[in-house]
């Protein structure tokens, strides 16, 4: 039995010490994931840090960009719902309006369609405020009546409550427009404060986007005000053609125009419409004729470019028919170049494969491949 020196033990816990270390620094050299040797790690970090700093700054964009996106999208669905209670609003005062001040007993032509007229029959004239004396009994004519003066005062101020309450439902839906655009205007005020405010928070990475937005905002409230001012000028104008409308309406006269419906210019009131005129009929026949010379003119085009699409389709069909067999050929071609060139240099493999075996006889194996590359020195 040898006997265990305390140098023999040293040199055993020596070489198992570098045992260990060779096998440390093997793992270090050889694995490709965990190598550090060779490469510059403060570059690394620098590269990881700002990794991490890209990313914390693109998310912080993102978020802001969502935020944003709700802001808009509740604002929205606020201008949208008062825009809804504003139509239904006016829709009920329209309807109101029509029942409580144009009912049918107030209209001129009432007493021509009343169905208890046999019932109300009373004698030909009881007075000048008989409702039965209409212009074709011919029992009281314009100017006959005993209370001329008073019926005309009246009607005067008739005309003139009508015209002041007009104006005053006008004035009251401009106020609840300029109402409106003011609610509207501290919104988008409120918007552009939050922006600057997240333009603050976002730093020099949201410097240009931020500036490109507040163009656009810009440019928004240029176009709102603008339009806003073009639909109030349009408005007013309406307003004021209505009023003269009422004050020098042509009902009862022979002008054509006092049959236009309010609905369209295609449209007419019967009761008053005294028929087309012979330009009308003329322009009716013309613009007939020529939409069915447009109408020919267009089915030809078509037709001309069918066969035209059709010749380009069958020419195509013709090419591609070629070109196909231009490329089989071709490839039947290089195939047999290739069964050419294969079959020569296998005969070559085979000459130097024979060359070889004669003048090599010493053949290396894997065994000695593998005592190479076994150490990290």
């Amino acid at each position: 039995m040898k006997v265990a020196l305390a140098k023999d033990l040293e040199q055993d816990a020596n070489l198992a010490k570098r045992s260990r270390a060779e096998l440390c620094r093997q793992q270090r050299v050889f694995n490709a994931r965990n190598r550090i040797i060779g490469g510059d790690t403060k570059a690394w970090d620098i590269q990881v840090h700002d990794q991490r700093i890209k990313e914390a700054t693109e998310k912080a964009r993102h978020e802001t960009f969502a935020a944003e996106l709700r802001q808009n999208d509740k604002t929205s669905c606020i201008l949208n719902d008062r825009e809804e209670r504003d139509r239904k609003c006016l829709c009920r005062a329209i309807s109101d309006f029509q029942q409580n001040c144009q009912k049918p007993e107030t209209r001129r032509e009432f007493d021509l369609s009343d169905p208890l007229a046999l019932r109300k029959a009373l004698p030909a004239r009881q007075s000048d405020s008989d409702v039965r004396n209409t212009i074709s009994g011919m029992q009281k004519f314009m100017g006959e009546d005993l209370n001329f003066r008073e019926r005309k005062k009246f009607q005067e101020e008739q005309m003139r409550e009508w015209s002041l309450q007009q104006h005053r439902e006008w004035e009251r839906a401009r106020a609840d427009q300029k109402f409106a655009e003011d609610r509207h205007t501290q919104a988008r005020l409120k918007f552009d404060e939050t922006a600057r405010h997240l333009q603050k928070l976002e730093g020099t990475t949201r410097r240009a986007v931020c500036a490109a937005v507040k163009e656009f905002n810009k440019n928004q409230a240029m176009e709102s005000a603008e339009r806003r001012k073009h639909e109030k000028r349009q408005e007013q104008e309406d307003n004021m053609a209505e009023i003269s409308n009422l004050l020098q309406g042509d009902l009862l006269s022979e002008n054509p125009q006092q049959a236009a419906s309010s609905f369209g210019p295609h449209r007419v009131l019967p009761n008053r419409w005294k028929g087309m005129n012979r330009e009308q009929l003329e322009g009716i026949w013309l613009a007939q004729k020529q939409q069915i010379q447009e109408k020919l003119r267009l089915q030809e085009e078509a037709r001309q470019r069918d066969l035209d699409w059709e010749r380009r389709q069958v020419q195509r069909a013709r090419d591609e028919l070629l070109g196909e067999r231009q490329r089989q050929r071709q490839q039947c071609d290089q195939r047999r170049a290739l069964d050419h060139s294969n079959l020569s240099l296998a005969a070559e493999q085979r000459l130097q494969k024979k060359y070889m075996d004669e003048i090599c006889a010493n053949q290396p194996t894997g065994d000695y491949f593998a005592q190479f590359n076994t150490r990290s020195r």
